[in-house]
């Protein structure tokens, strides 16, 4: 749904325009309680059955979107409740990070096979024929499937030469790779907390926009208006996500409009952790461990540590693009504060990392910046060009899309040992990361190093993302050959990666 227009993507925007204006007019949160009416203005609802409950869910997404937690439905709260302890900068999210509003939830349907109205009552009836579990009987001439003996083996639907069976599923729950989204008793989509990772799939991809995730937005805006020193370090993905006009010379002149005392690329620190994952390869691989997965995506990272516990010590221990740019920062600028800005939900959750919390003092994403540029009237076709971002290499920008990383070590690899091959495979989606690392396990990728992108696509399809994922792979693309240098190596900062891990 990415790059499509719709109701949900306008509310959106909305949210954390509000919730970032109210940061820098006043820092007054107990205004917040007229934004649900600010949003959702009128007397008419829009696309449910009444304004109030319109209202309802936009007070849960300004919650949300101050990193807050949901209110009991069954009990009567305040949406300002807590609130207090969001105003303070250093607040991070109180798990969940991905989280359902109930009385948002349509309730779809779980998978199943149904019949449309474009069976034909043909004499065939090869559904009929198919079904190993005699499940589909004939109603006034047109097939129909008994779901309580239906088990959704598909045969019927292969068979059916109109095409007039359709599987119907549940949005959320058919693209989570981890099935970590099931059924409450009344049908509602629920979260089991300990099988997410946080990639955001369901997020993006539920129609009703019953899925929110928890923002630093109001903390953001906050500690750079009392005055804190904050600098904001952006993904390689962030070009063309703010429209045909936001270049990346633009780009820093609108940062510094929104308050941000620095602008710097993550591709920096992706340099670095280029040459930090091939050391770690051509040390560890075959003599210390059979095989060596990035360290780069936390969705990734994440699903490895809960299905394959056994295989974690084979992913590399170096540091993320994001953490060796913010150490960087941190140690040029002693006391400032660090905005990671990216694609990404599952950023949000390494951020809060007792290891990590140090480094990282924000995260926002692409589309709740877009929030924030809609709060200071940022126009990026008339705004001045400023600075341009050319520290970063080809290879550093190129982790934006899936396969990125993998090929930015091999190349090195090549480069600096030219004897030795290396073989790479990759994944991208947690139900093919899944499958790459069941074939890891048993063997099949020894002496390989593996890529695995929760996203499918790349960081260019994450959760916080603006763009339709081929545009944004195709922009990318030609920010990397717009890059002043093309190998880590070339980095002025090429050196500084032991001194970081300390």
């Amino acid at each position: 749904m990415r790059g499509i227009p719709s109701l949900i993507t306008d509310i959106r925007k909305k949210v954390f325009t509000e919730v970032a204006k109210l940061a820098y007019e006043s820092g007054d949160y107990t205004r917040a309680e007229d934004l649900p009416y600010v949003i959702v203005p009128g007397e008419n609802p829009l696309h449910r059955e009444s304004i109030f409950l319109e209202r309802a869910i936009a007070g849960e997404r300004i919650r949300l979107a101050m990193g807050l937690s949901l209110q009991p439905v069954q009990q009567r709260s305040l949406l300002t409740e807590g609130m207090d302890q969001a105003a303070i900068a250093e607040q991070y999210y109180e798990p969940p990070l991905i989280n359902i509003i109930p009385y948002a939830c349509h309730r779809c349907p779980s998978r199943q096979y149904r019949v449309t109205e474009l069976c034909q009552n043909c004499l065939a009836a090869s559904c009929h024929e198919v079904c190993p579990k005699d499940a589909i009987r004939f109603i006034n001439g047109k097939s129909y499937i008994d779901q309580k003996s239906c088990i959704k083996c598909g045969k019927c639907a292969k068979a059916c030469a109109y095409h007039a069976i359709t599987l119907i599923e549940s949005p959320c729950q058919s693209v989570c790779g981890m099935d970590a989204i099931k059924k409450d008793e009344v049908g509602r989509a629920v979260i089991d907390q300990d099988k997410c990772v946080a990639c955001g799939q369901c997020l993006v991809n539920c129609p009703f926009g019953a899925i929110v995730d928890k923002g630093q937005i109001y903390q953001v805006v906050r500690a750079i208006m009392t005055g804190e020193q904050v600098i904001a370090i952006v993904a390689p993905a962030f070009i063309g996500q703010f429209g045909k006009f936001s270049t990346p010379e633009k780009f820093t002149t609108a940062m510094k409009t929104l308050g941000f005392a620095g602008v710097v690329e993550v591709a920096v620190g992706a340099d670095i952790c280029t040459i930090e994952e091939a050391k770690d390869f051509l040390e560890k691989v075959p003599g210390e461990q059979p095989y060596m997965a990035t360290s780069c995506c936390p969705a990734w990272h994440e699903m490895v540590y809960k299905l394959y516990p056994d295989q974690s010590k084979n992913i590399s221990m170096t540091l993320t693009p994001m953490v060796f740019t913010a150490r960087l920062q941190k140690q040029e600028h002693p006391g400032c504060k660090v905005v990671f800005v990216g694609p990404c939900a599952a950023k949000k959750l390494e951020a809060m990392r007792t290891s990590i919390r140090s480094d990282v003092d924000f995260v926002l994403t692409f589309e709740e910046l877009m929030g924030m540029f809609e709060a200071r009237g940022v126009n990026f076709e008339t705004i001045a060009e400023g600075e341009s971002m050319q520290e970063g290499t080809a290879a550093g920008r190129g982790f934006a899309v899936s396969g990125g990383v993998a090929k930015a070590v091999a190349d090195l690899i090549a480069r600096t040992e030219p004897e030795r091959e290396i073989h790479t495979a990759k994944a991208e989606g947690l139900r093919e990361c899944r499958q790459l690392m069941a074939m890891a396990k048993a063997g099949k990728y020894n002496g390989y190093l593996l890529e695995g992108m929760g996203c499918p696509g790349g960081c260019v399809a994450g959760a916080g993302t603006l763009l339709p994922v081929d545009l944004a792979a195709r922009v990318v693309g030609r920010y990397q050959a717009e890059a002043g240098h093309d190998s880590p190596l070339e980095s002025k900062y090429c050196a500084t990666g032991e001194s970081l891990k300390e």
